[in-house]
This record gives structure tokens, sequence and C-alpha cells, in this order.
């Protein structure tokens, strides 16, 4: 009997799709007020900006590792590789590690913003919006287990909710309000001084979240069709997508409601079509919404639950996570566990505060670790080692560690500490488990063979 596998039946459509629906989610929605709150003018727009242009830095990174390593896990390899057979292994086992407490988070918050929205419909209890919160995490559970081609042809289909929301928001701007006076006006009383920059970096860590996402395919890396080619220009198309949409979303509301109604508002595009198409047309755009917030957990979920099955497939982590399910060829253990976790934390924590540690969290290992490991590879190995290569190399590399530090900093004192402690507390796990099972820096054995996984993507990248 064969032993199951991964099947690579995503496209690059499919592959747009579910970074896109990611990257929006409820994001956008509910920080937007927080972010023009943060920078207190009409320059708020810079923030939006600024999200965009570190997510195509750091988009390179993600292109050039993800091509070169199709598989499973996504960051989980590239770590590993990137930082050899020695250092590969604490950091691989720490980046798995973050993702069992982070990845349930970032399910958790998109699960606590769509309750959170909904209640712009009928107001309701505390307990009626965790209920509600649970409920969404039970359901995109039960619809992510399945096969992994009927899951692309879903993601297309709420991709589609997507932009025919943004779509919506964008030509009512358009036709209702002044489209060009917040970009005329966009400088007005501008000084660029300390204060500015620190206000910029707060609200970057909002408009960051609601780009996240655009490197998802990574995470399918041993699902995608021809995943040279469409892991790169997936990713460059959904950021580049998402970016325009943002800032025409950010551009029509501002040209219909006036800057402290934002600044204040908790459903700040729902008051924006109720002011240009009524009451009803605000429900009806609300219901929307709470479509792409759905859309959101079911692509970040999917993702995620890749990421320990890499590890436990390589030895790494739980054997358990290893499991395929026998029929329909996709992680189900890893799946469910995750997904209980996030039902746990979408009834105890508040978004903001899952926002702020969801980066915090990551930076360190995930985003900055990275782009070093990138650094240390080709240092080893040469540029021609690779599938895709970046242009002007290593400038994005370096940008991205700097700019990623700046919004690592700008989460604030709690939430640093609590990132490096997550870490710290992985580092010693993973010392307990090495030495339990003589691994290094316990024992002089090393896994030979450094390029094992250029050998398993090179046999699967057909």
């Amino acid at each position: 009997m064969n032993k199951p596998k991964l099947d690579r039946k995503i496209s690059l459509l499919q592959a747009t799709a579910i970074n896109m629906t990611d990257m929006v989610g409820i994001g956008p929605f509910v920080v937007l007020s927080v972010v023009a709150e943060s920078m207190n003018g009409p320059w708020y727009l810079y923030a939006w900006i600024a999200g965009a242009l570190l997510s195509v830095i750091d988009a390179n990174v993600w292109s050039q590792l993800g091509a070169t390593f199709p598989l499973a896990g996504g960051s989980y390899n590239f770590l590993k590789e990137g930082y050899g057979p020695k250092w590969g292994k604490l950091m691989s086992f720490l980046f798995v590690w973050q993702t069992m407490i982070q990845a349930p988070l970032v399910i958790a918050s998109a699960a606590i913003g769509f309750a959170q929205y909904a209640s712009f419909l009928f107001p309701y209890s505390n307990f009626v919006s965790k209920c509600i919160s649970g409920t969404v995490v039970i359901a995109i559970v039960f619809l992510l287990y399945r096969k992994i081609d009927a899951i692309g042809k879903i993601s297309v289909f709420l991709w589609s909710g997507v932009l025919f929301t943004m779509v919506w928001i964008i030509s009512g701007g358009l036709l209702h309000g002044h489209f060009m006076q917040p970009i005329l006006h966009m400088n007005d009383g501008l000084t660029i001084n300390h204060a500015f920059a620190a206000s910029l970096g707060f609200a970057s860590v909002k408009t960051v979240y609601s780009y996240l996402g655009y490197y998802n395919v990574c995470h399918l890396g041993g699902e995608i069709k021809h995943p040279r080619k469409n892991i790169p220009r997936s990713m460059f198309i959904s950021i580049a997508g998402i970016a325009v949409l943002y800032l025409l979303m950010n551009i029509s509301i501002a040209g219909v409601l006036p800057l402290p109604v934002i600044q204040q508002s908790k459903f700040v595009v729902s008051s924006f079509i109720e002011q240009i198409a009524g009451n009803s047309a605000a429900k009806v755009a609300t219901l929307l919404i709470l479509w792409v917030a759905f859309a959101s957990v079911f692509s970040a979920t999917l993702g995620y639950s890749r990421i320990p099955y890499a590890a436990a497939a390589d030895g790494a982590f739980f054997k358990v996570f290893a499991k395929l399910h026998p029929t329909k060829h996709f992680p189900y253990v890893s799946l469910l566990v995750l997904g209980a976790t996030a039902f746990v934390f979408s009834l105890l924590f508040r978004l903001r505060d899952v926002i702020d540690a969801i980066l915090a969290m990551r930076i360190l290992i995930q985003f900055i670790g990275q782009s070093v490991g990138l650094i240390l590879l080709v240092k080893r190995k040469g540029k021609q080692y690779f599938a895709w290569r970046m242009p002007l190399y290593p400038i994005p590399a370096v940008l991205a560690i700097l700019i990623w530090l700046y919004i690592f900093i700008s989460t604030g004192t709690t939430m640093m500490l609590g990132g490096i402690t997550v870490t710290a507390l992985g580092t010693l796990a993973y010392f307990l488990k090495a030495k339990s099972n003589k691994e290094w820096p316990f024992s002089n054995r090393l896994a030979d063979g450094e390029n094992i996984l250029k050998q398993q993507a090179q046999q699967h990248n057909q």
C-alpha cells in the first residue's frame, strides 16, 4: 500500500487567491480607525504605504527561499537549511515552537474580529461574542477537512467575495465622495520629526498585520504546481493587488467621512456605506466584511496546519503530527490541534493585544531570523544555488532585517519581552529535547547531507 503524500494541485490563480484572502481578512477593517488615530492626521495613509513597502522587500527573501525549497512548512525548511546542520536544528525548532503559539493566535484574531464586527448588525453580550468567535473556528476546521484540490476551489470562491467587497467600497468613494481630496491634502500640517517616526512605527505595526499572509503559499510549497515560478509570482501579485485595494479603500473612506469619525468608529466601513447608501446597505456591507474575515481564517488555518506536519515528518517534532489522512491526503492531526488551540484562544483574548503579540513573537525567529539565514546560505552556497534570485542582493534582505527590527521595537516593551521570553523558553525546551535524544550539541553526530531539503525539492519540483 502506497504511503499518502501531499499532491501538487494548487495553481497560480488558487495560490494567489489563498494569499490574498489571508492578507485581507478582518485586519484592514478593524485597524483602519486605530491607524488613523495613531497618526492623528491625513498623513495616516503613509502607514499603509509603509506596510506595502515592507511586504515587497520581505517577499524577495521569501521568494528566493520558497522557489528553491518548495516544501510543506515554509519557514521551517528555510531556517533549517539557512543555518546549517547545527544551528539549523535549533532555529527550525524555535520556529515550530512559536508557531504552535502564534498560529492559533492568528486564527483566533480573525475569529475575534469577525465577532467584533458582527455586533454592528445587532448588539450582544461579551458571552455571545465569544460563542460566535469559537463557532467560526469550528466551521473553518470543518471546511478544511478535505482534499487540497477542493480547498483550492473554495479559496477562489471566497476570494471572489473579498474582491467584490473591496470594489464596492472603492466605487462608493469614487461616486459619492471627494476622492482626490485625501491625496491632495495628505501632507497638510505634516512635520517630519521624531514624533512622526514614532507614530508611523506604531501605526505600521497595525498595517503590517493587515498585509501578513503574502507568504502563505510558501507554507503550502509541497502542494503548488510549478513552484519555482508560481511561488514568487503569487506573492508579488498578491502584495501589489492588496496594496492598491487598501490605498483606494482608505482614500474612498477619507473622501466621505471626516477624520474624527474615522478615528472614533468601531465599524468605519459600515459607517461609510451607511453614509452614502443608507442603513440597509450598511448591513449588507457588514455581511460582506464578515465573509472576508471568514475567508481569512480559512486561508491562515490552511497554511499553518502544514508547519507542524513538516517538522514532524522531518523527525523534529512529535511524530503524531506527521500523519496524513489516508484518503484525503492532508495533515489532519496538525489541523485539529491548531484548530482546538485557536478555539480556546478565541474565547480568552482581546483583538488589539493579539495583534501586537502575533508580530512580537514572529519577528525575531521567522522574519529577521529568516533573512539572516538567507544571507548565511548565500555565503555558503553562492547565488547560483537558488532557483530564484532577488534583484540587488543583499540590499532587500538587509533592509528587511532593519525594518522588522524597527517594527519589533514599535510593538512596545511588554510585547518585546513576551517575544523574547517565548524564544528563551523555546531554546530551553530544545536543549532539553536534544539532551534527551542525544542530538546536537550533545552529540558529535550530524545529519549528513546538508542538501536533503534541496534534493527533496528537486524530486517534487516537476
